[in-house]
């Protein structure tokens, strides 16, 4: 929390005077004497304890209410997470052969699509959610859209194919990002990146394709989009094609490094996931804080309701306790 006038701060000032005025008008002596010829009487009404404490508690309730009043006049703002407007965001899913692998359960990409509905759940319902496939060459699956039940559909349809292709998988969801902005009325303001983020789901290195990984993200990195990947698979990953004695068995180990480099360049997060419950805790987390920007909201209606509020109770337990404070 900050203000934004900090110098009204200095009515603060008032408070340790407030507290010296009260100090006197509680210890100063009465005007007309009153004299005792009972001392049994004398000693009930001098040596109350809880009648003394009682006394104070009103001019307490005042000092707090003007130190509120000060703050409240110094316009006090927290910062908060809220929606970002046109918030979109692009799957970017590799569905090569490696993504069959069953060392994460049930198969690589089975996992992926149950933690990208785990996704889903946590963004704001007013999200724009498209889905882009790679293998040997991308493909768009559904176009930005905040029609759930529809990209739920279209996560049915992943099945593993063949190559991969990363950096041209980026150039095309970098183009359906753009464009689904662009038909929004969006624009980019300079200085600033686009409310848009495309999520990487990738287990191996390039094989195929015309823009390297890099250059994909070198593309996504000018147009103010950012990238975060998550590289899926363990090191000792496998997967089997043919059968009988043309059976083969080839090694798929994940390639965080080309994961990480694509999310460095373009100001996004990278993370490695081995196993379903570390995939789908990685995509909640991503889908809680994705499209949130935090801003600056006055809250001096705050402190002023806590100002009058506690100018109510004082008055009022003054009256009730026979306080001479407030």
């Amino acid at each position: 929390m900050n203000f934004v006038f900090p110098l009204r701060l200095l009515v603060l000032l008032v408070v340790p005077l407030a507290i010296a005025l009260a100090v006197w008008i509680m210890r100063r002596p009465a005007r007309d004497p009153v004299a005792f010829t009972n001392f049994d009487v004398l000693a009930g009404a001098i040596g109350n304890p809880i009648r003394h404490v009682r006394r104070w508690i009103p001019a307490a309730f005042l000092l707090a209410a003007l130190t509120a009043a000060a703050a409240a006049l110094a316009v006090p703002r927290v910062r908060i997470e809220v929606p970002e407007q046109n918030g979109t965001v692009v799957f970017l899913v590799d569905v090569s052969g490696s993504m069959r692998s069953s060392d994460v359960s049930p198969t690589r990409l089975g996992a992926a699509v149950n933690a990208m509905r785990t996704f889903v759940a946590h963004l704001p319902k007013s999200y724009k959610v498209g889905l882009v496939a790679f293998s040997s060459q991308p493909q768009v699956l559904q176009e930005p859209t905040t029609d759930r039940k529809a990209l739920d559909a279209a996560l049915s349809y992943l099945q593993p194919e063949a190559a991969t292709a990363i950096g041209d998988g980026l150039g095309t969801a970098v183009d359906l990002t753009k464009s689904s902005l662009r038909a929004a009325g969006v624009k980019r303001k300079p200085g600033h990146k686009l409310p848009a983020t495309i999520v990487l789901e990738s287990d191996g290195a390039q094989n195929m394709g015309d823009l390297s990984p890099t250059q994909g993200a070198e593309l996504a990195k000018r147009a103010g989009i950012t990238v975060d990947g998550v590289a899926l698979g363990t090191p000792g990953g496998t997967v089997s094609y043919g059968f009988g004695d043309f059976a083969t068995t080839i090694p798929v180990p994940p390639d965080p490094a080309v994961v990480a480099r694509i999310a460095e360049i373009t100001g996004g997060r990278s993370f490695t996931a081995q196993s379903a419950g570390s995939l789908n805790s990685i995509y909640s987390n991503l889908g809680s804080s994705i499209g949130r920007q935090r801003k600056w909201s006055k809250v001096t209606g705050w402190f002023a309701a806590a100002a009058a509020g506690l100018v109510f109770a004082a008055m009022g337990l003054g009256r009730l306790w026979g306080s001479p404070l407030p």
